[in-house]
């Protein structure tokens, strides 16, 4: 009986998603439709890599940028802020959700102004990881960067807010830390160093030791409200097909030896943020997964259902190999961006990340309940 209503539950959601994708795009997409009634949450504050990257490798010295066209052809006046898709990302959705600001800016960003800063920022970095060797491979923000960034930031809010006032927002505020994509895509199946050290298994260990290490560096500095993404479905990104798939042009399906290797790491990510989650509840601390594949693999496994017509090549470019500097000012785009799943040969249209927020909603409603 147990069984019969959880699959009743699920039916119900997915049919509810897809009703809800029949409202015109310009409704589905406004920000104050997304809004929370009541503002509970003090800040917005993002760690990760290219997923929740809204700029801050524009003032590195990196080739992961993305600060021109065609990226950022359907955000807020055409403008390309840095952000990896043609629109807004979905740590902007959940910002806007939690009643904190319509965009999170990133933290290197030009002209912030005190408001700008206090409602938060990102600091997270394209191309970055958990492993420690996975930022040095593009000369990104490693996350024990970001989080000294975080300290300084922190400090900035000090000189005008004061130490309490400054401790109260950040217990306050929303810790969203996306990554560990490259760690395995650009790392360990790419290049040979980690395969030579760690089998996949010691490797996804691995790589959660330094999430947890980030996670209680966080939560020393004050952070009591942190939701963390698991892995999307790695082996249906478009490069990866391209790259691994021996007749690529024809055959696009996804990769599933790829993407066992994220639903096994969700498994295991959801079974440390609960003992987490276990150990420090009695201190106030909420630290909850957020699922970042079963939708979006049922998005692409489904792809006419949610109203795209593509959904194994992105929508610049050919859309096989194309991101980053591959996706520019002279690359063919796709004219409508919504119909496809991914912007990029690696990254998620603007209404996908949307789709993936309205997914996330209860585990936002829960962190942020008084």
């Amino acid at each position: 009986m147990k069984m019969d209503r959880s699959c009743n539950a699920q039916r119900f959601f997915w049919r509810a998603l897809v009703l809800f994708l029949s409202l015109p795009a310009h409704q589905a997409l406004s920000s104050k439709s997304i809004q929370a009634l009541n503002n509970r949450a003090s800040a917005f504050l993002v760690f990760g890599d290219s997923t929740v990257d809204p700029g801050n490798n524009n003032h590195l010295n990196t080739v992961f940028k993305s600060n021109f066209p065609p990226y950022g052809r359907d955000f807020t006046n055409r403008v390309p802020t840095g952000r990896f898709s043609n629109g807004r990302l979905v740590s902007d959705f959940m910002a806007s959700y939690v009643g904190v600001k319509d965009d999170v800016p990133a933290y290197f960003a030009p002209n912030l102004n005190f408001e700008d800063l206090k409602t938060g920022v990102s600091f997270a970095s394209a191309g970055s990881g958990y492993d420690p060797l996975t930022p040095k491979i593009s000369n990104v923000l490693s996350l024990p960067k970001q989080l000294e960034y975080f300290k300084e930031y922190k400090k900035r809010l000090m000189s005008r807010m004061g130490k309490q006032s400054t401790a109260d927002h950040i217990n306050n505020a929303v810790f969203f830390l996306s990554a560990g994509t490259n760690d395995f895509v650009v790392n360990y199946f790419t290049l040979p160093i980690r395969r030579r050290s760690f089998t996949i298994a010691a490797y996804q260990q691995f790589v959660l030791q330094h999430l947890k290490d980030l996670i209680k560096g966080l939560w020393e500095e004050g952070a009591r409200r942190i939701l963390v993404s698991g892995l999307a479905p790695m082996g249906c990104l478009p490069i990866m097909i391209t790259l691994n798939s021996n007749n690529a042009l024809l055959q696009r399906g996804c990769m599933d030896r790829f993407s066992s290797v994220a639903r096994d790491y969700n498994v295991l990510l959801q079974m440390e943020l609960a003992s987490m989650q276990s150990s420090l509840a009695s201190q106030g601390s909420r630290i909850y997964y957020a699922d970042s594949y079963n939708l979006p693999n049922d998005m692409i496994q489904r792809f006419p259902i949610y109203g795209y017509d593509e959904a194994h090549k992105g929508c610049c470019g050919s859309g096989l190999l194309e991101a980053s500097f591959l996706c520019n000012p002279d690359s063919y785009v796709c004219p409508d961006a919504s119909k496809y799943v991914f912007w990029d040969s690696i990254h998620p249209t603007e209404k996908t990340y949307y789709l993936v927020f309205q997914s996330l909603r209860p585990v936002l409603d829960a962190l942020i309940q008084d």
